[in-house]
């Protein structure tokens, strides 16, 4: 098989037994991004070069050794919104053009202890800001199984370059399903852990309060390998949990789900759902139920209000967030300018996108003097019940399954002139971010038109194990993650 195709642990495994060399790892990796990379532009930043010399100072370290990290060697792309010590950070924005960070986000960091290889950085919607990558200052990324659709957003450009196999995986960041929206719709494994659960510290905040990193990967195991390496608490991150980190890999070691209790929320199964993405969730419902799972109904009354509640708080934050892009510290400056506020103006003016500059204006307004309690204060009372929902189904509950998407990935330019449509496409997402729970997205069936389906199992808070044991159990019975894009 072509080491391209390789899941990280079948890479891992491979190299620590000095069957391939961290040379010949990028090498393959390098020649298929050559040949797909024009075609679906997963990457912002390359850094080819590196990529080689790293390696080959490796293989020349471990010559006679084999004794390796879990992740030396791995081929892994980064999102453009995770500080990379001397790799370009752009957000996908003009604003950050140019910056080059100083130091490495702690996920970042954690790689590179165990001596990981930077391909390159990946592709967003500009700050992390929409569903679909259009927003990217330098151009969509496409979907690899159609390259006339979205790969999904922001983290598309990192599930696009996993499911076209141009690394072995990838980490990508999720605000409200901005890991799990793009892994289902490009038929991937996206993994959101738990608020706290993983450092938040390099991340280019989007809303602190919901922001998470985690890992995009070729299959469930593999998202178990990477959050091992990144998960645990970091003093520089005021939010990180200061609480044991498991060994996920044990949690793959049950092949079925006896005493699981699994929850369906009857309220993501309403009017707007595609007919496929319905008949493909409700048949991995019922495979569940063959694994020994005992599947249950149950409620999520204020699923209808986490949309209106999530687009209030997070272009709150954003608003206050990217305050800090003013043309004075770092980014771009604009030039000819009058004075000090006309500096500002004009920098934020030029370095901006659209849909940025909607969200900021959105959340000074309901941040204003009189609009704070009647929007502001209002919607953060109703994440409260939003998460009193959620921890009255986990008390009958272990799982909730529930679709990761309303429909399979749309067209490019189809809903780019409509911001509600987009904004309805993490639905099914959104109300977990609010709660600051886990969840992962894997794939569970295709459209009739061949797209990728992927269903999304949620736990309680700080049980990733749970989620990753019953979506494990799923994979292993089912094929639909090994199917592979063809790219034209």
């Amino acid at each position: 098989m072509s080491i391209h195709k390789l899941s990280l642990c079948e890479l891992q495994k491979k190299f620590s037994a000095g069957e391939v060399s961290a040379a010949e790892i990028v090498r393959a990796y390098a020649l298929r991004i050559g040949q797909v990379e024009p075609k679906v532009k997963a990457f912002v930043t390359q850094v080819k070069d590196a990529a080689s010399a790293q390696a080959e100072a490796l293989d020349r370290h471990l010559k006679g050794w084999r004794k390796t990290k879990p992740l030396t060697g791995m081929p892994l792309a980064i999102k453009d919104n995770l500080c990379t010590e001397g790799v370009a950070t752009t957000c996908s924005s003009r604003m950050l053009q140019h910056f080059v960070p100083p130091y490495d986000a702690t996920v970042v960091a954690r790689l590179r202890e165990q001596d990981y290889i930077l391909l390159g950085k990946t592709n967003l919607d500009e700050f992390a800001m929409g569903s679909s990558t259009e927003n990217s200052a330098f151009g969509p990324s496409r979907n690899p199984w159609d390259l006339h659709r979205v790969p999904g957003g922001s983290s598309g450009g990192s599930a696009a370059a996993v499911a076209a196999d141009e690394c072995v995986a990838a980490l990508g960041s999720d605000t409200g399903g901005s890991i799990r929206q793009p892994a289902a719709f490009c038929g991937v494994v996206g993994l959101k852990p738990t608020y706290g659960r993983v450092s938040r510290y390099g991340l280019v905040a989007f809303a602190s309060s919901l922001d998470q990193i985690g890992p995009i990967t070729k299959d469930v195991r593999d998202a178990a390998f990477l959050l091992n390496a990144i998960a645990g608490h970091d003093p520089m991150d005021s939010t990180s949990a200061d609480r044991p980190v498991p060994d996920y890999m044990k949690a793959l070691a049950k092949k079925d789900l006896k005493k699981v209790r699994v929850g369906v929320p009857r309220e993501f199964f309403a009017e707007g759902l595609d007919p496929d993405v319905a008949h493909a969730v409700t048949a991995a419902i019922e495979e569940l139920k063959q694994l020994g799972a005992e599947i249950k109904e149950i409620q999520l009354p204020r699923t209808d209000a986490a949309v209106a509640v999530y687009y209030v708080l997070a272009t709150a934050e954003a608003s206050s967030n990217l305050a800090r892009f003013d043309g004075v510290k770092f980014g771009l400056r604009a030039k000819e300018t009058k004075d000090l506020l006309d500096l500002y103006m004009k920098t934020r003016q030029e370095g901006f996108g659209p849909e940025v500059k909607r969200r900021i204006m959105l959340g000074t307004y309901v941040l204003s003097a009189g609009y704070y309690d009647a929007y502001y204060g209002k919607a953060q009372a109703v994440r409260t019940l939003v998460c009193q929902d959620f921890a009255a189904a986990f008390k009958e509950v272990d799982v909730i399954v529930t679709p990761a998407t309303p429909t399979p990935a749309f067209k490019l330019g189809e809903k780019s002139e409509d911001p509600l449509q987009m904004y309805l496409s993490d639905i099914f997402t959104i109300s977990v971010n609010l709660a600051g729970l886990p969840a992962i997205a894997l794939p569970c069936g295709v459209s009739r038109g061949g797209l990728p389906i992927g269903m999304q199992l949620i736990g309680r808070a700080f049980e990733e194990e749970t989620i990753l044991r019953a979506a494990h159990a799923y994979e292993q019975a089912t094929q639909w993650h090994l199917r592979k894009p063809v790219i034209r």
